[in-house]
């Protein structure tokens, strides 16, 4: 025994800090691996500087105005995915294979919005099954079985061949704005009179960008105001008279209608669509063929009131 060596129990980092490591390498934004956890980016950021402390070493490093994994990091994330795609494949083994719930993971927007109104009538169909409504901008991995079926805004299908989607509804995109903002800026008529308007963006310009070249308009100057991440908190900046967002019908109808929001000018343009994923495997499993009749019946609803004030509009 004199050249044995006692067994060394290594101790391991917080769970918490691996999780919150594991889901930023993956979405490759601390942003995103927030709305995963459910926690907000400062609590991930703790999580990762917490790490790097108790490992000794720098596992990221900022790259513009976000972060990328270091050398180190890209090692040690490949052997914590490892680990934990371990640990959900011994929870898949051991639970009971029969299926009680459908996992929906939906933009915010439309789950609160459109969906959640009328979750009733999903439930009525799907009697048995418990529905889980998971609002997030984060995209679900299939592969390790974290949703059923996710509703996402893209501009085109996903390309994976594992997977299988279906276009819901391609809302146009419109600038709106605050009655009292409206007032301000009499006069307004074509798209490029907005160009030196006060601009609400969400993570970045290139959505204002993109809308602006699809009216036609060539050469897109550089393009200020604040970045508020969320499209809903884009809407709400508006609503409060701090300036233009771009938003569709199924997010503002209701403010429309009460008069909280106007169009500032007319335009009819499309910048993607409304997608429902699933695993191609269960494309025609019975409670996903339910879900996808349910969301096509009432975004198709709000499309033609959409269609049909655009075309009100135009004619105007």
């Amino acid at each position: 025994m004199s050249g044995a060596r006692p067994f060394e129990m290594t101790r391991l980092p917080s769970l918490s800090a691996l999780r919150a490591f594991e889901a930023v390498g993956r979405t490759k934004s601390v942003r995103a691996a927030g709305d995963e956890l459910s926690v907000s980016p400062t609590v991930v950021s703790r999580h990762l500087q917490n790490l790097q402390l108790d490992l000794g070493v720098d596992l990221v490093e900022p790259r513009g105005r976000g972060l990328t994994l270091t050398p180190a990091g890209e090692a040690f994330h490949a052997q914590v995915t490892q680990a934990f795609d371990l640990l959900r494949q011994a929870v898949r083994e051991t639970r009971p294979t029969h299926r009680d719930s459908l996992n929906i993971w939906c933009m915010p927007g439309i789950a609160t919005r459109c969906l959640l109104p009328r979750l009733p009538e999903l439930q009525e169909t799907l009697k048995g099954l418990e529905i889980i409504l998971q609002p997030t901008l984060s995209r679900p991995d299939f592969s390790r079985a974290e949703a059923d079926a996710e509703i996402v805004y893209l501009k085109e299908p996903p390309p994976e061949r594992a997977l299988r989607s279906e276009l819901m509804a391609r809302p146009r995109v419109f600038p709106v704005a605050s009655p009292a903002f409206r007032a301000r800026y009499p006069g307004l008529e074509k798209p490029e009179d907005l160009l030196a308007l006060p601009l609400v963006h969400e993570e970045s310009t290139e959505q204002w960008e993109e809308w602006f070249r699809s009216t036609g308009i060539a050469v897109v100057p550089p393009l200020r105001g604040p970045r508020l991440w969320h499209a809903h908190l884009a809407v709400e900046a508006a609503r409060l008279g701090q300036g233009i967002a771009l938003a569709n019908r199924f997010l503002v109808e209701e403010d429309l209608a009460a008069g909280r929001l106007v169009e500032m000018v007319s335009s009819d343009v499309r910048l993607g669509g409304y997608y429902l994923v699933v695993p191609a495997g269960r494309w025609r499993d019975p409670a996903v063929a339910a879900l996808r009749v349910w969301v096509k019946d009432i975004l198709s609803e709000r499309s033609k009131t959409d269609a049909f004030n655009a075309s009100m509009a135009t004619n105007s």
